[in-house]
């Protein structure tokens, strides 16, 4: 089969190394090179670095629904085209090229979590499971048919980045099965209900500020999702103060909100009902450390946050 794979970081690695692995005629497309870092290195998305390792012919569009992006889909002349966060919409026209049409890995259980950020907002709205599902790509946001599903738990303290790796992973496998049942006529679609759906935004980095008047464990929560980035801040002295890990504890304060207190050698934040355990932190313009070395440099005891 001939499978244009449209996908951008790497979330999208274990999809295409699932296609490789089958032996498919493949053509990647994928986001320009960009900037990292603080010294701005121009850097391929590492979907381009996979593909090139292996000689897949690689196309880079700012925008896959520009005349020449469509003219780079059609000359490929794909039986189907596969999506894993690539990153952009695709026209009508895009969607046209295939004749099987466009099949998406999406991490979350659709229809909930439609968008950019449906892994991140699944930790931070506190749910106890989510998953991958392969779907029929339409017009609208993540709003075509469902082929297939796989649900997993969510750990307690398990992040971001820890969640989306596992996920990635998931989702190569369903794409498989959702291969096989699409070369022997069995796969099934299921329309969305429209009333089901939630869509999630892009995050920013404004998201991650931390409001301690909410639960111990809604903090909790938003530090796991935004974790690695963009990472939950609150403001000590006016300058941003990372927490990348917390923990749930028993521990009692009569502080208000907001209050950071030492006790044990440990630093706790106090929020709205009780209290998390500061594991891990970052002041600006420092290095990320563990709540104790960075006590020994910086005593935090009795400080306020907002």
């Amino acid at each position: 089969m001939r499978i244009a794979f449209l996908g951008t970081p790497e979330f999208a690695l274990p999809s295409l190394e699932a296609l490789i692995r089958r032996g498919d005629t493949l053509a990647v497309f994928t986001q320009p090179d960009r900037p990292v870092g603080r010294k701005a290195v121009l850097t391929p998305p590492p979907v381009k670095m996979l593909a090139e390792s292996h000689g897949i012919p690689v196309y880079q569009f700012e925008k896959i629904r520009s005349a020449e992006g469509r003219e780079a889909l059609e000359s490929f002349a794909p039986d189907l085209m596969v999506t894993a966060a690539f990153g952009q919409l695709l026209s009508s026209k895009n969607l046209a090229i295939p004749r099987l049409g466009t099949i998406n890995v999406h991490g979350s259980l659709l229809p909930k979590y439609r968008g950019a950020s449906p892994i991140q907002s699944a930790i931070i709205a506190g749910e106890a499971e989510t998953g991958v599902t392969t779907m029929m790509t339409e017009i609208g946001m993540d709003a075509g048919d469902i082929l297939l599903k796989t649900v997993t738990p969510i750990g307690p303290d398990e992040t971001y980045g820890v969640l989306s790796e596992r996920l990635s992973v998931l989702g190569a496998e369903l794409l498989l099965k959702t291969l096989d049942a699409l070369e022997a006529g069995t796969l099934v679609r299921i329309p969305q209900d429209p009333e089901e759906a939630t869509v999630c935004h892009m995050l920013t980095k404004e998201d991650g500020h931390i409001d301690c008047t909410r639960s111990a464990k809604a903090v909790h929560d938003l530090v796991r999702g935004t974790n690695p980035w963009p990472c939950a801040f609150v403001l000590l002295d006016g300058q941003p103060l990372k927490i990348f890990e917390t923990k749930r504890s028993d521990e009692v304060f009569s502080d208000a909100p907001g209050t950071l207190s030492e006790r044990n050698g440990k630093l706790y934040l106090v929020c709205g009902d009780g209290a998390l355990e500061i594991k891990s932190l970052q002041a600006s313009g420092k290095k990320r450390m563990d709540a104790g070395t960075f006590l020994r440099g910086c005593p935090l005891d009795g400080k306020t946050v907002c």
